[in-house]
């Protein structure tokens, strides 16, 4: 991190994922984000990982094979059952989050819930109720909340650094080719999800739960949509403008805009990198991120997640169920307005 002699910003408080408690992990699910999660704790913590379960048999073996996982299940019933496995990270597709954090939980197991942890507010309420009633440890795996750089934007939002929040801006846009799962609508496909998380989140962490809600949405095809625009008002007055698509290549980029100044990311906004502070007294500084983006940053939910448990913490104050369930309820009003059904 580097800042000029007129401007400091505070040093990131997250500790190195390596110096984590090492837990004993099962994978549910072996997609692409799962191997991505796998590569991280294997090249980046001190986790173990003991078991993955499929229900393509041989997909799973062979996800064990390259991850050097001792075991692969045909079926996720006994991968919750066994009693080396100390917390389940759920990767299977967004229509079984739900089922599956509560298969995990029902057996005994701490869960990291891949986002969005569920399809919506009401499921993610269920969730969080039952690991509370269990006595076990709950999360969505938001990647971007536990890294060092979110963590030093939190340092400035709470020090009043940029004065008050009134404008916040954030695309995320990527384009699909028709034939990827996102294009899927049995699989709650479209941008909302996979895409607009991201953008609700960080719209919230600067200012809070909307009171007001707009959007306009164009279609990817007469099944599934494929953009979103959504303005977001806070309880003071300030506005989000929020863009998500799958229809094309965007920026990726996000600010915080307030009275006394402005951050401004380089980059896809929600993974590591580098952000600018320019005051509007003239002093700028500029964050420096020594993470290197996938797969070293998924290692940082997976290290608090296990001092969490370590520690006997239900949840991780970095992103509680409520922030969770709090994003999820802007996204089951973006997707009233829009007329956005998703599987029941």
């Amino acid at each position: 991190m580097t800042s000029t002699s007129e401007l400091l910003l505070p040093p990131s408080r997250i500790a190195p994922p390596m110096n984590a408690p090492a837990l004993r992990w099962g994978i549910l699910g072996p997609g692409w984000i799962a191997a991505r999660f796998a590569e991280a704790l294997r090249h980046h913590t001190s986790q173990k990982i003991t078991a993955v379960a499929s229900r393509n048999a041989q997909r799973g073996s062979a996800f064990a094979a390259d991850w050097g996982i001792p075991t692969a299940h045909g079926n996720y019933d006994d991968l919750v059952a066994r009693s080396d496995v100390d917390v389940v990270y759920i990767a299977t597709p967004h229509t079984l989050h739900f089922e599956h954090a509560a298969l995990a939980l029902e057996a005994g197991k701490h869960v990291v819930v891949e986002k969005p942890l569920a399809l919506d507010a009401d499921q993610a309420r269920a969730v969080a109720e039952l690991a509370r009633s269990k006595g076990l440890f709950a999360m969505e795996a938001m990647w971007s909340a536990f890294l060092p750089k979110f963590d030093v934007i939190d340092q400035i939002l709470t020090q009043g650094m940029l004065g008050e929040i009134s404008t916040v801006l954030a695309d995320h846009g990527e384009h699909f080719d028709t034939d990827h799962r996102i294009y899927d609508p049995a699989l709650a496909g479209g941008p909302l999800l996979d895409l607009g998380t991201y953008v609700v989140y960080f719209a919230q962490k600067a200012l809070g739960r909307p009171t007001a809600v707009t959007a306009v949405g164009q279609q990817a095809n007469s099944q599934l949509n494929g953009q979103i625009s959504a303005i977001l008002t806070s309880p003071t007055g300030g506005h989000a403008v929020l863009n998500t698509t799958i229809l094309a290549d965007t920026p990726n980029l996000a600010a915080l805009c307030g009275s006394s100044g402005m951050l401004s990311t380089e980059g896809v906004f929600y993974r590591p990198g580098n952000f600018t502070v320019s005051l509007r007294d003239g002093r700028s500084a500029r964050f420096v991120d020594d993470v290197s983006g996938y797969p070293e940053g998924l290692a940082y939910e997976a290290a608090e997640a296990a001092r969490r448990i370590t520690s006997g913490d239900l949840e991780s104050p970095c992103h509680t169920m409520d922030h969770t369930i709090s994003t999820l309820d802007t996204l089951d009003e973006l997707r009233r307005l829009l007329g956005i059904e998703f599987p029941s």
